[in-house]
């Protein structure tokens, strides 16, 4: 899978669970480590947690790709998933602020969203959403 399809089925993986402010930066010109950085922010710990469970899990059921190294923590407000070609930033809203990646990298391009695709439901997101709705 080529490296912009992937960051933007990581966009999509954290679409579909409300992340906010999400942003993918081409720095493939700025950067040998890698090509694309996908930031999205979360609420609260949570909603965090619910983020990068979607697009981890997303990620390896349906297209079995594995972070290479996951480093930070939800307490930490920051989560980094290193999909090599790709590495999506989790972050807590006032982390964002805080640490200003998109000012740090402001020669970087922003890959234009397209209208998110509709990603389809892990086994595991599909059976808790049932539960969630027999119980209602």
């Amino acid at each position: 899978m080529d490296s912009k399809k992937l960051a933007g089925l990581c966009r999509d993986y954290a679409d579909n669970k409300k992340a906010e402010n999400i942003v993918i930066l081409d720095v493939r010109d700025l950067s040998s480590v890698t090509d694309y950085f996908v930031i999205a922010s979360g609420s609260s710990e949570p909603h965090l947690r619910a983020i990068v469970g979607a697009i981890t899990d997303g990620m390896r059921e349906d297209h079995d790709l594995r972070p290479m190294r996951t480093d930070g923590s939800l307490q930490g407000a920051w989560v980094i998933l290193d999909f090599f070609d790709v590495i999506v930033h989790v972050m807590r809203t006032d982390a964002r602020e805080r640490y200003d990646l998109e000012g740090l990298w402001g020669d970087a391009a922003r890959v234009k969203a397209k209208k998110p695709a509709k990603v389809k439901l892990t086994s595991r997101q599909a059976s808790k959403k049932r539960v969630r709705k027999a119980g209602k």
